[in-house]
C-alpha cells in the first residue's frame, strides 16, 4: 500500500505540470547537437499545429529536429516544456511536415546517406504510456545518440493521452494505433530501405505485438519478410498474452530480444494492480521458463538498476550500461564471431532462428548466457 500511495501522491504531483506545449527553438542548434527525427503519427493535428492525445485515422508524417545539450551525459534526458535551456535540456529546434509520401522518401534516404548506413537501416521506436510526440522524440534522440540504434529514426507516436492518469485512455489507444503502426512500417518499406527494426517501450510492446499478430494472420510471414528484428524494452505484457500473440506468427523476426529488470517498479506496481501476486509482467521475469520454448532472447539488465535514471528503462538509462555497450561495441571484428554479441541486443540483421529462449545475463563484469537451454 506504501507503494501504491507514493505513486498516487508522485503522479498527483506531475499532473500540475503543462506537458502540452513545447516551443520550437532553432537557436538551440547554436548549442547543441542536431538529431532528426521522423515522426509518423495516428494523433490528431490540433488548431495551433501540435499532435496532442486525440486520435486519428490517418497518418501525419513529420522531421523533428532535436539539440541535444552540450551537458549530456549517457543515459540521461534532461528536458524542460515552456522555457527549455539548450545548454543543459533537450530542445526541440525544428519540425517541418510533409506534404506527400515521396518527400517523405526523399529526406528519409538523404538521412539514411548522411549515416552512412551501407545496408540503409531505419528503427521504428514505438513509445510507452504517458508520452507527448515531443518527449518521444527526445527520448528516441537520447537512446538514438547514447546507444547507437542502427540507422535513421522514425517514432511512431500513437494517441497517448500524455497524462499520468490516462492509463486507460492509452490502453485504448495502444489497440487503436494497431493499424497506424502497420501502415507506417508498409510506408517505410515502400521507400525502398533494406532493414526495418522496431524497438518498443512498455506497453509500446503490447501495440507493437498486437501490429504483428493481425498483419500475420491476415498474410502469414508479413513480420518475418519485413521486419529485420525486434526490440522489447521493459515490456508491460502479461505473459500468457505474450505467448498467445507469438504463437500468432508464422515465422518469428530475427533477432527478437525481450530486455528485461527484475527491479522494475513501474512493472511491479503494474503487476499487483492487476491482482497479479508475484507482480510479473513479461518486462521484470526472474525466470525465463515460462518463455523457454519460443526463439527470443531475453536479455537482464538488472544488475544495472540501481545507477539508472529509470528502473523502467534501464537499457537506455544507465550509464554504466551504455559505456559496457559501447566498448563491447569498439571491440576488434572477431567478436562478431561469439554467439553473445551484440546482436543479442542491438538487431543487425542475423538470420538465425534459435528454436527456443537463451538467456543473457548482463553485469558488471561482462556477462553471462545459457545458449543451449
Amino acid at each position: 500500500m506504501r507503494i501504491i500511495w507514493f505513486l498516487f501522491f508522485g503522479l498527483l504531483l506531475a499532473t500540475c505540470t503543462d506537458r502540452s506545449y513545447s516551443p520550437v527553438v532553432p537557436s538551440a542548434l547554436d548549442v547543441g547537437t542536431p538529431k532528426t527525427v521522423f515522426a509518423a503519427t495516428s494523433r490528431v493535428k490540433e488548431a495551433d499545429g501540435s499532435f496532442a492525445h486525440r486520435r486519428s485515422e490517418n497518418l501525419s508524417l513529420l522531421e523533428l529536429t532535436v539539440s541535444i545539450p552540450p551537458s549530456h551525459t549517457p543515459g540521461s534526458l534532461d528536458f524542460a516544456y515552456a522555457n527549455p535551456n539548450p545548454h543543459k535540456e533537450f530542445t526541440l529546434a525544428g519540425r517541418e511536415e510533409f506534404v506527400s509520401l515521396d518527400a517523405f522518401s526523399q529526406r528519409l534516404n538523404q538521412e539514411i546517406r548522411k549515416e552512412g548506413v551501407p545496408s540503409r537501416d531505419v528503427t521504428i521506436f514505438v513509445h510507452g504510456y504517458n508520452s507527448t510526440q515531443t518527449e518521444t522524440a527526445f527520448r528516441a534522440a537520447q537512446l538514438s545518440h547514447d546507444i547507437q540504434l542502427p540507422g535513421a529514426m522514425v517514432i511512431y507516436s500513437w494517441p497517448s493521452r500524455g497524462k499520468p492518469f490516462g492509463y486507460a485512455y492509452d490502453y485504448d489507444s495502444v489497440l487503436f494505433g494497431r493499424d497506424g503502426l502497420e501502415r507506417v512500417i508498409r510506408k517505410i518499406k515502400a521507400t525502398g530501405v533494406n532493414n526495418i527494426f522496431i524497438v518498443a517501450h512498455s506497453i509500446g510492446s503490447v501495440l507493437t505485438m498486437e501490429m504483428l499478430r493481425q498483419a500475420d494472420i491476415r498474410e502469414p510471414g508479413w513480420a518475418d519478410r519485413n521486419l529485420s528484428g525486434v526490440v522489447l524494452l521493459s515490456p508491460d505484457i502479461d505473459v500468457d498474452l505474450f505467448k498467445s500473440q507469438m504463437g500468432s506468427l508464422r515465422k518469428v523476426p530475427q533477432p527478437f530480444v525481450v530486455v528485461v529488470s527484475e527491479k522494475d517498479k513501474a512493472l511491479n506496481i503494474s503487476g499487483r494492480l492487476r491482482g497479479n501476486s508475484d507482480a510479473q509482467r513479461l518486462g521484470n521475469i526472474s525466470s525465463i521458463e515460462a518463455v523457454a520454448d519460443l526463439p527470443i532472447n531475453i536479455v537482464d539488465t538488472t544488475a544495472f538498476a540501481g545507477d539508472a535514471q529509470s528502473s523502467h528503462l534501464v537499457a537506455g538509462t544507465s550509464p554504466t550500461l551504455i559505456a559496457m555497450l559501447q566498448s563491447i561495441r569498439a571491440m576488434d571484428d572477431s567478436f562478431e564471431a561469439d554467439p553473445s554479441n551484440l546482436d543479442f541486443f542491438l538487431p543487425q540483421g542475423a538470420d538465425s532462428t534459435p528454436d527456443h529462449a537463451r538467456e543473457i545475463v548482463l553485469n558488471k563484469g561482462g556477462f553471462t548466457g545459457d545458449y543451449d537451454r
